[in-house]
């Protein structure tokens, strides 16, 4: 009997383990390392900026200090204009509460009128119970907490950045110009996608604001940025910020127009942002496939919420850039990007297969 080799098989147990112990450091250390994340990659992002202002003879912790600065105060005041838009939103929670019961049952007598049911069908609607208050104000503090410590370790990667590069070099000398290399690979890839973003996200806000304007939403700048933000999680943000707009409008509203109106109008702009503003704006970037992304998107709803589906797709493309840098890893990299292979034609295909046919005919 031939011994089959287990050496694979434990490689492969090894590397699930690994991967396994990875996710729950993650997950249970989202604390500090979802803070480290966001600091790196806004420090990535804003470089260019602070670096601008060094080379104009400003210091280096007051052109980091002007940096942070000038986005908390945008920032700022983005929240302070739809402050008055949230808080209107609240105090209308109890109407839309009641609106939403009236049509549930109308709609549900309908439909015992078109069944033939004679029964009736009890609707129960509770708010949020103290234990579970307590546990939103909890996660809403933890946030806090969060924010504030972002801003610190974005200066601090910033002002130290020299440290960390000369502790690269140190630590593999011989190497060193491959890691710099990656780290300024690294680097555009986050300026690129973070900045991108940023432009899709105003244009989109644009476009939907002014499309919730006509059709006469009232809190239309709220739902316009919540719709753009939203934008930037693939697939699912799109379609959960949209069926709660259309939800809106339907309870807010006496006809249907107005709810398929926000439908169709949400799905052109979609349709423009998808095929003509994020290919010119973002292009291929993020380079990337479409598998790979959605298996990121879920992954990181998993370990952090909604920051791990944003933050997991430039990680990935990350992730590719290291993969290609090792040899033995190469052909993870490649998985993980879009580049698909040049296979043969269909035509020539079909004529093989028809010469194949033709051949057993003869015979």
């Amino acid at each position: 009997m031939s011994s089959i080799d287990i050496k694979p098989i434990q490689k492969v147990a090894y590397s699930f383990l690994l991967f396994i112990l990875i996710i729950v450091i993650m997950k249970e250390g989202s604390v500090i390392l979802l803070p480290l994340v966001w600091g790196a990659f806004f420090a990535f992002a804003l470089y260019p900026i602070s670096n601008w202002l060094e080379e104009k003879r400003v210091p280096r912790s007051f052109s980091i200090a002007i940096t942070l600065i000038s986005i908390t105060a945008t920032a700022v005041a983005l929240l302070y204009i739809l402050t008055d838009q949230v808080v209107g939103l609240i105090k209308d929670i109890p109407e839309i509460r009641a609106s939403f019961e009236t049509k549930i049952n109308s709609y549900l007598k309908e439909i015992e009128r078109a069944i033939g049911l004679g029964s009736d069908i009890p609707l129960e609607f509770s708010f949020l119970s103290q234990k579970k208050l307590e546990s939103a104000l909890f996660g809403a503090g933890r946030s806090l907490v969060l924010v504030g410590i972002i801003p610190l370790f974005i200066f601090l990667m910033l002002y130290y950045r020299d440290f960390f590069v000369e502790f690269l070099k140190r630590r593999s000398s011989k190497e060193s110009p491959s890691i710099l290399n990656f780290i300024k690979d690294s680097g555009k890839v986050i300026q690129n996608y973070l900045f991108g973003m940023l432009i899709v996200t105003f244009i989109v806000s644009l476009m939907a604001g002014v499309v919730l304007y006509l059709l006469g939403v009232k809190y239309f700048l709220l739902f316009a940025v919540f719709v753009s933000v939203m934008n930037l999680i693939p697939f699912v943000g799109v379609f959960l910020s949209s069926l709660l707009l259309i939800l809106y409008v339907l309870l807010t509203t006496d006809s249907l127009f107005y709810p398929l109106a926000t439908m169709l109008l949400l799905w052109m702009i979609q349709l423009v942002e998808n095929n003509l503003i994020t290919p010119l704006v973002v292009g291929a970037r993020v380079k990337v496939n479409a598998f790979a992304v959605i298996l990121a998107i879920l992954l990181g709803g998993y370990i952090w919420g909604i920051s791990g589906m944003i933050l997991f797709i430039p990680m990935v493309g990350l992730l590719k850039i290291i993969f290609e840098r090792i040899p033995s890893l190469a052909a993870y990299g490649y998985l993980l990007g879009d580049d698909y292979p040049v296979v043969e034609k269909n035509e020539n295909f079909f004529k093989k297969i028809f010469k194949r046919f033709s051949k057993k005919n003869d015979v």
